[in-house]
């Protein structure tokens, strides 16, 4: 299995399907796996399977190795289209995110004025009053909502610990009033034994109520595009991308859909 276990602190440039030119940001340990989810499609793999030995960067690592990019990047005529929070694992379990994410402004003001500062999330701590007002301040706060059926939750993204609750992180979505992305990957296939295709009515509808009630700003929805830790995973098509697609449309919100 080829896993993708990403640099720390700055990894990249990369070509984003959805971003274009993005710059990461990894606030997770440069040699494992830290995540409040257990996804079975994560490119960086189980989580057990690659625990660090190392910690994770300190808020001063972060800026520093962030501003040396960001100078090394503009000797070359590099401008970055966004700074992207992402790697290995979920940024905003970094406990000093919030100060991080402020930095982060200041050194995109500075150095690349038309970046927009991304975070991807999968929503498990959005709640937080700290990790909530750091997300209101980036461009794009982009949080993970595959579903609304928690036995598909439980089977797929699998939440580590107890007391995650889809029907919480929806209201902790509103609250951003509309100041949010809503991110779905949408994959057919099975995993030991059972479908984990989310492409028909059944999970489609449920979750495009929700998208209602939410609001956001925008929707992007994906399908797998690199090597995943369950074999039995398979591609949603473009047709069933661009079915779902239309009808996040019709209901009056921007939607995107990358293959």
């Amino acid at each position: 299995m080829a896993t993708i276990i990403y640099p720390a602190p700055i990894f990249g440039p990369v070509h984003s399907r959805r971003l274009g030119i993005s710059l990461g940001i990894n606030l997770m340990p440069a040699d494992g796996k830290i995540c409040t989810f257990d996804c079975i499609y994560c490119e960086c793999g189980f989580n057990g399977d690659n625990q660090p030995k190392s910690g994770r960067p300190s808020r001063k690592e972060v800026a520093d190795g962030l501003e040396a990019k960001l100078r090394e990047m503009g000797a070359e005529g590099i401008v970055p289209d966004v700074l992207t929070f992402a790697g290995n694992g979920e940024p905003t379990a970094h406990p000093q995110f919030a100060e991080i994410i402020n930095d982060t402004i200041e050194l995109r003001n500075r150095y690349c004025p038309k970046a927009k500062v991304s975070v991807l999330s999968n929503s498990t701590r959005a709640h937080l009053s700290d990790v909530h007002d750091a997300l209101m301040l980036v461009d794009n706060n982009i949080l993970k909502l595959d579903t609304v059926d928690m036995e598909y939750i439980n089977r797929v993204d699998r939440p580590v610990g107890t007391g995650y609750d889809v029907d919480k992180i929806i209201e902790s979505m509103r609250s951003f009033n509309g100041n949010v992305i809503i991110q779905t990957m949408f994959m057919k296939g099975t995993a030991n034994g059972e479908s984990v295709d989310n492409t028909g009515d059944k999970y489609v509808t449920p979750w495009l109520e929700a998208l209602k009630y939410i609001s956001p700003r925008e929707v992007m929805i994906y399908t797998i595009d690199r090597e995943t830790p369950e074999h039995g995973l398979k591609k949603a098509t473009k047709e069933e991308l661009d079915g779902i697609r239309d009808r996040v449309i019709a209901s009056g919100i921007p939607c995107t859909a990358s293959y």
